[in-house]
């Protein structure tokens, strides 16, 4: 049977190269099975994979939502890059509402965006990490170039299909 799908948001060249590479240096190599991501949505029916293809062609047509990362998140075991965009956050909410009936609970509480750059740490180790990149800190414009279905399989995230902005 397939795994559920995954939604993201794919970051422009210049971001992805520098969030991969934080990513890198801080998520535990041996549970790192997945790139840098922007999770939209966590886990939709294989089924809907058709329809959701459509739904985010259509997204595809409009320009580039604007976003930005703006703090650092504590995630207790982890660390994470928080982001702002109410266009995406629009985007989101509009997807939601056309797949209500497909969504897990998970996905339909609060959204809370963000690129966990460390998981499944112990707390002392996150806070540490916490406390250097909140030195070095200073908001930055985060560019999203497009929106990508993946398929869980158990642990790694296969590519299914990227559909990148037009508009």
């Amino acid at each position: 049977m397939a795994g559920p799908i995954v939604v993201t948001a794919l970051f422009a060249p210049g971001d992805d190269g520098w969030l991969q590479q934080l990513r890198r240096a801080h998520y535990p190599p041996e549970r790192n099975r997945v790139p840098a991501h922007l999770t939209l949505f966590r886990q939709l029916p294989p089924g809907a994979q058709p329809e959701l293809a459509r739904r985010l062609a259509a997204c595809a047509a409009l320009p580039p939502p604007r976003a930005a990362i703006v703090g650092i998140m504590d995630l207790g075991e982890g660390s994470a890059l928080r982001v702002e965009s109410e266009e995406l956050e629009e985007l989101r909410g509009n997807l939601g509402e056309a797949l209500h009936g497909l969504l897990t609970p998970q996905d339909q509480s609060g959204w809370s965006p963000h690129i966990t750059v460390q998981n499944k740490v112990a707390p002392r180790e996150a806070r540490r990490l916490q406390q250097e990149l909140r030195a070095a800190f200073r908001p930055r414009p985060l560019a999203i170039r497009g929106l990508a279905m993946w398929r869980y399989v158990d642990g790694p995230w296969e590519a299914i299909r990227s559909f990148p902005f037009r508009g």
